[in-house]
């Protein structure tokens, strides 16, 4: 696990398939919209004319590409983007999205988001074929098992669907095809999020629906778990649910709806921002506290901080001013820069806490270091008492499916109990959301959650982020 303050789960994966060329520009404008889910690595690849194009490296999405960058792109009708944090292989333009992979018959770039828990076995199998490997990304082998079976098969569509068939553990994929088609995969239990745009132009695939606003697509549905859909110059034509249900029991990360994704998204039927609020909601009635103001912790911690004020009763203030110019805090490789970042980024609003009793709501405690840090300096700014609320359940037990949580050793809640934890984050008072509540909260889905990381049940493989390394 990164020794952070925040669970990460990264990555963002879009592509486009249109009958206009204009594929390059609306994957970019895409990118940026999906910035929060991977902030490591960023990539695009078009196809023009059979041939594919790619630029991709270190850093935000502005970063990667400038306007020279974009420039260089011809125009296209097909596209597909990354946005990286890394939950197998480190930081490095080689581990970055989408992979590019050649093979006798033609090229494809892919794009993960998730966590192959075979992936070592496959690697090793493919070597054996002698398949040779760049990168220390289990990305990379998902793209290299999914060419190798579009040659086997001498089918793009059959092979795709039977390398996906052996993939275990968490995959939303999209992946373009020389020959000018998008398919669009999501693994049998939907562990990640995947859904389907529209406009009069044609047809996009996302991680998250924000994409779409920001690019003129509608929503049209989610990619159900299981689906492949291929598209060809802005058109469907194929959509099957084919791939082979799963013994074990899985289904769509419930931190979707508590922290990873943005809340003008809306996954598998319901609005991230209503789930956050039925999650506030909750607190106030779990946990109940006489308390002057209640404030969210930026930005994740707002939306649920709305309901825990609507329904206390308790008025709801701007705790804190966040500088927009520093990063998530988890995002950084060491623990005393991530430390640094967040007393960059949150600086308590004194005017609105001073002398008052804080009911302070945030998504969720991992390590406790950032907790700690915000109920001190909330104190030094003259708050009398803090009383910590979390719209998460206490974080116990690690994730090997498409986060960096791979290790008990950083997870404060697996090693002491909830008291000692108040106590040592100096909260006045601390509650975390039940499982039943955080269910109930998030009851709009349609489909069954992953509640691994809370409840242990389902860890069924193990995985490290240096696997490969």
């Amino acid at each position: 696990m990164h020794p952070s303050g925040k669970p990460t789960e990264k990555c963002a994966v879009f592509g486009v398939s249109l009958i206009a060329y204009e594929a390059a520009g609306i994957t970019y404008n895409a990118l940026l919209s999906l910035q929060h889910r991977g902030q490591e690595c960023a990539g695009i690849a078009v196809v023009h004319d059979s041939k594919m194009h790619h630029h991709k490296g270190v850093g935000l999405v502005n970063e990667v590409f400038s306007g020279a960058e974009l420039e260089r792109f011809p125009e296209c009708r097909l596209a597909v983007g990354h946005t990286r944090y890394s939950t197998t292989g480190g930081t490095a333009e080689a581990n970055a999205g989408p992979f590019i992979t050649e093979f006798l018959t033609g090229r494809i770039a892919t794009s993960h988001n998730g966590n192959i828990t075979n992936a070592p076995e496959i690697r090793g199998e493919l070597r054996d074929y002698g398949l040779q490997f760049n990168a220390t990304s289990d990305s990379e082998v998902v793209s290299s098992l999914i060419a190798y079976w579009i040659t086997k098969e001498n089918d793009t569509l059959k092979g795709i669907i039977k390398a996906a068939s052996l993939l275990k553990g968490a995959f939303s994929l999209v992946i373009a095809t020389g020959e000018h088609t998008l398919v669009a995969v999501r693994d049998p239990s939907g562990y990640r999020p995947l859904c389907l745009g529209r406009n009069d132009i044609g047809y996009a695939v996302s991680s998250e629906g924000c994409a779409f606003d920001a690019c003129g697509f509608e929503f049209v549905r989610n990619v159900q778990p299981g689906e492949v859909i291929m598209l060809k110059k802005g058109k469907i034509l194929h959509q099957e649910v084919c791939l082979p249900e799963r013994d074990e029991k899985g289904g769509l990360c419930i931190f979707e709806y508590v922290y990873f994704a943005r809340p003008d998204s809306v996954i598998d039927g319901l609005s991230v921002y209503k789930a956050r609020n039925n999650m506030g909601a909750a607190l106030a009635r779990e946990y109940p506290v006489d308390a002057d103001v209640v404030c969210g912790v930026p930005d994740s911690g707002l939306d649920a901080a709305i309901g825990y004020s609507a329904v206390s009763g308790i008025p709801l203030v701007t705790g804190f001013v966040k500088n927009r110019y520093i990063g998530r805090s988890f995002i950084y490789p060491t623990q005393t820069q991530r430390e640094g970042a967040v007393r960059l980024k949150l600086n308590p609003l004194s005017y609105s806490i001073g002398g008052k009793r804080v009911v302070l709501v945030d998504d969720s405690i991992v390590r406790g270091t950032t907790s700690e840090q915000i109920i001190k300096s909330l104190k030094s700014a003259g708050a009398k008492e803090v009383h910590m609320r979390v719209s998460s359940p206490p974080f116990r037990y690690t994730c090997h499916y498409g986060t960096d949580i791979d290790s008990e050793e950083n997870l404060i809640a697996n090693k002491i109990e909830i008291e000692e934890i108040r106590r040592l984050i100096g909260a006045d008072s601390l509650g975390y959301i039940s499982i039943e509540g955080l269910k109930q909260a998030c009851a709009g889905c349609n489909l069954p959650f992953c509640t691994a990381c809370f409840t242990g049940h389902g860890i069924h493989t193990r995985t490290r982020k240096d696997v490969f390394e």
